[in-house]
Order: C-alpha cells, then structure tokens, then sequence
C-alpha cells in the first residue's frame, strides 16, 4: 500500500505544488500575525455565513419541492424578517470592522519605532541605508542567477535560490521594532517581504513608511511586487534577522568596510586592479542593458563595445555615470573607488582603448 502511495504522489508530481500555499503567510512579526488572524477570523465569519444561508436555501428547495405538495406562500412584506436581514449584517460589520481597525492603526503606526532603514528602488536593485549606524549598500540579484538567466535548464535548477538571491543582504536584529523608509529614484517599485506583512510602494519623490518587529531569527525572502520596467523580475528581496550581539558585529564590520572604502578613494589603483573589481561591478550594475560583452541593446541602451563615450574624454563619461542620461540613471549611490572601476572597465573591455579613471577624478567630479 505504502508504494502504491508513493508511486501515485510520483505520478501527480507533488513537488510541483510544493510551493503554494492554501492560505496567507502567517509570518515572523507582530503585525503580520494581527493580519493574519484578522484575515481568519473574516474567512471563518464567511464560512458561518455561507453554511447558514446555502443550508437554508437547499433545505427550502427539497422540504417544500413541488413534488411533496408544497404551495408557495403568499405574503406582500415582513417588517420582522426587513429588521433581521438589516439589523444582523450590521452587527457581522461592526463586529469585523473593530479589529480589522485596530490592525489597520497599527499598521501606520510608527511612533515605537527603535532604529530606521531607508530603502531605495533603482532599477532594477535595493538600496539601503542605515541613517544611525552610517552604512549603505546596494543589493543587486546574485551573480549565479544572472549567469542562469541565459543558461540552461540545468544551470537553474542549480543556481541558489534561483532569481530569489542577492549579493548583499539587509541584515537587521530580532526583536527591535524597524521603521522603514520607502522611495525610488525612478520608477514605481514595490518592497515586498511577505513574512513580515511590508508590502509598501516605493514612488519616485515621495516618502512611505512602514514598521516591523521580527520575533525570529531567520533568513527571508521577498520581491519587488510592481511592475517596474523589463527586469521587474530580477530585484529579489533578501534579510537576515539576527540576534542583537550579532548585529552589533555586523554594524562594525560595515563600518570598518565603508571606512576602508572612503580611504581607498584617495588611492591610486593599478590599471588592473580597477578593471578586476570593474568587471564585478559592470555585471552586477551594467550588464543588464549594456550586455556583459558591451554589445548593449540599441537604440535605448548603447553598445559600450566601440562607444565614443567610454573611447573619449573621461570626464564627460564621468559626468553622464554620475548624472545619468536619457533611459541611464544616475549611479551616484557607488563610492568613488567602484565608479572608478567599473569606468575603467568599460573604457578598456570589449576591444576598447580609453584611459583610466582613479577615485579621484571621480570624487572631484561629485
């Protein structure tokens, strides 16, 4: 019995519907599990509702069937049956809409909150910062999906977390209450993270909020939920919920790493430790409209293979990756050494033969 069991469950391919769930995500935070139970209490409240009037009706329609000699009463009005179906939804409403209100204050209320994370929506990436602790980083989709995305079917079954994972996460502490700050430079995003029931639109000059307190440690995973332009899908969502010690450690070591970096803008680097550190750079910022081998997708996005831009003056390439262009954004959220590299990546890959640019050109041109 056991393999027949088994040979069936083979047959239908459970695992095929191993990721969908019948109902909504219960989630690691206070808010989420006041939206949840909120959303239970309404479905069950609806259930009690659709029992109590389709097992009135069937009960009609087979006691009083024609067929047993049943004749239909006669009657113009009932002001007791008016009173009934007028007076009973109305306490269902008010009995739902208490709760449902309490979750929904508390779900813009933000007063409580311990610490601030401002996110940005580029496309197609996550920027956050750390007001407080003097961190920022961008969050771009992990190279193994990227590399993937035009492999073959092996490749994503093997990529980790396939177009679900970043190259930096957003890492913040268990059991703190979060305010998060949510806008885009661009377009209309969306920063979506289901298990802590944040669901809030990242629009362009704007500023929305919304606050979470995570109860469990974690990694959890969420996605950009408006469509944003044609790689939409590929700006996952990744956070690590660590305990507060770890945290503390985390922060440090950001801040040493930013300390570094403000340093090394005040460096000259070598021609081919630019173009090393560029390449990662262009494939994680670049590649996706200027293809990795430079070939871009005219006439929206340029080919850099043969541009006149990154073949000429440097300055003036300085000034459109700081600035942005036409369908290019601006790229002013990199430090100085990174921009220097990628630049000098792009200025001598794909056959091209332009000059270096050091961290410091770039940090006077800011």
């Amino acid at each position: 019995m056991k393999k027949l069991v088994v040979a069936f469950g083979l047959l239908l391919n459970f695992n095929v519907f191993a990721e969908y769930g019948l109902n909504m995500t219960e989630g690691v935070t206070s808010l989420s599990h006041d939206i949840y139970g909120l959303h239970m209490m309404v479905f069950w409240v609806s259930v009690v509702i659709a029992i109590v009037v389709f097992g009135a009706m069937f009960y009609s329609l087979y006691m009083h069937r024609q067929s047993k000699g049943a004749v239909a009463a006669n009657f113009h009005e009932s002001t007791k049956a008016e009173l009934v179906w007028t007076i009973v939804p109305i306490i269902i409403l008010i009995g739902m809409a208490v709760p449902a209100s309490k979750v929904l204050i508390d779900l813009e209320d933000t007063t409580k909150a311990e610490m601030t994370i401002k996110i940005t929506g580029h496309q197609w990436k996550w920027q956050y910062d750390y007001p407080k602790e003097g961190i920022s980083f961008i969050s771009n989709l992990s190279q193994d999906s990227r590399d993937a995305v035009n492999g073959t079917d092996a490749d994503r079954e093997n990529a980790d977390n396939y177009l679900l994972n970043v190259d930096k996460r957003l890492v913040l502490p268990v059991d703190t209450s979060i305010r998060f700050l949510i806008t885009s430079n661009d377009v209309i995003h969306n920063w979506w993270v289901s298990d802590f029931g944040v669901k809030q639109d990242a629009n362009p000059g704007f500023i929305n909020d919304a606050w979470a307190k995570i109860d469990k440690i974690g990694t959890y995973r969420g996605q950009c939920a408006e469509l944003c332009g044609k790689d939409h899908g590929f700006m996952p969502i990744v956070v690590d919920v660590v305990s507060k010690a770890d945290y503390k450690k985390w922060v440090s070591k950001q801040q040493a790493a930013a300390a570094a970096a403000v340093a090394s803008a005040n460096e000259t680097w070598s021609k081919a430790d630019l173009m090393a550190k560029g390449k990662t750079i262009y494939n994680a910022n670049c590649a996706a409209c200027h293809k990795a081998n430079g070939s871009g997708m005219p006439p929206v996005f340029p080919a850099m293979k043969g541009s006149v831009i990154v073949n000429g003056p440097a300055a003036k390439h300085i000034n459109i990756v700081l600035h942005g262009k036409g369908a290019m954004p601006t790229f002013k959220m990199l430090g100085d050494s990174d921009l220097a590299a990628v630049m000098t990546y792009e200025r001598n890959a794909f056959g091209n033969t332009g000059s270096v640019v050091q961290p410091s050109d770039v940090k006077s041109a800011r």
